[in-house]
């Protein structure tokens, strides 16, 4: 897939913390395309470099160096309200502690992005969410505030949520982290289904080999480079290379 096929693309992304003896390179030259309907993985040791990266992608900091292009929009020129409007109506995201505000009921946290981002909730919208929440198993817990549901199902609200502004992109940082392995396998299923039946980029940030294996591509970064990009593969392979990553360094 070319270039013009890309949801968002890396170029030369660098990443650079301190200066002097103190300096910390967490990025060195990232060239990195995510495509629309993929769920793409990115793995490496601790301090790899993999939640900078995610971060750069997302628009929640800025490189050091390079660019970070939505179509043909490089977002590192954005200042901090283009990019807070970029993230509200373009990305999603799914975080390992849930995030979800304790005081609203899950479809109020589920309508939360339209409020924050001051988007009418038309009929088609509304129509679009409740099929999402359907899919998710949600119907029934509406009404509920997040300290009566599950880890589960408070992770399939963060879901939703990150579903309802039907965002090109999907960030998920560890999202299984905080789940037993049955949940856990399901959610990571229903960020495949948003790429198989919506055909939406999803990027999944994890140190879990089991969880990577439902990607269709998996990044390996070590200190700050890409060292592998592989094709869906399975877990015990993909537990073999981080190790073989953690070993060198």
């Amino acid at each position: 897939m070319g270039d013009e096929a890309a949801t968002v693309r890396a170029r030369g992304l660098r990443k650079v913390y301190g200066d002097g003896d103190g300096t910390v390179v967490a990025l060195d030259g990232i060239d990195l395309d995510i495509h629309p309907g993929r769920l793409t993985a990115i793995m490496g040791p601790s301090g790899s470099g993999k939640s900078t990266l995610m971060h750069l992608l997302a628009g929640l900091d800025k490189p050091t160096a390079g660019a970070v292009l939505y179509g043909d929009r490089d977002i590192t020129g954005l200042d901090d309200r283009q990019l807070t409007r970029l993230r509200r109506t373009e990305v999603g995201f799914v975080f390992q502690a849930f995030n979800l505000v304790p005081t609203l009921t899950v479809l109020e946290n589920v309508l939360l992005p339209f409020d924050l981002a001051g988007t009418r909730i038309d009929a088609a919208r509304r129509r679009w969410v409740d099929e999402r929440m359907a899919d998710l198993g949600l119907a029934p817990l509406v009404d509920r505030r997040p300290h009566q549901l599950s880890g589960g199902q408070q992770q399939r609200v963060a879901i939703a949520r990150a579903l309802a502004i039907r965002p090109r992109l999907i960030f998920a940082d560890e999202p299984t982290g905080n789940l037993d392995s049955r949940t856990g396998r399901e959610v990571l299923s229903m960020l495949e289904a948003a790429t198989r039946d919506h055909g939406q980029a999803v990027v999944l940030v994890t140190h879990d080999a089991g969880a990577a294996a439902h990607a269709d591509r998996v990044v390996f970064i070590s200190d700050g480079a890409i060292v592998h990009d592989v094709g869906r593969t399975d877990a015990s392979t993909l537990s073999e290379m981080v190790l073989e990553l953690a070993g060198r360094r």
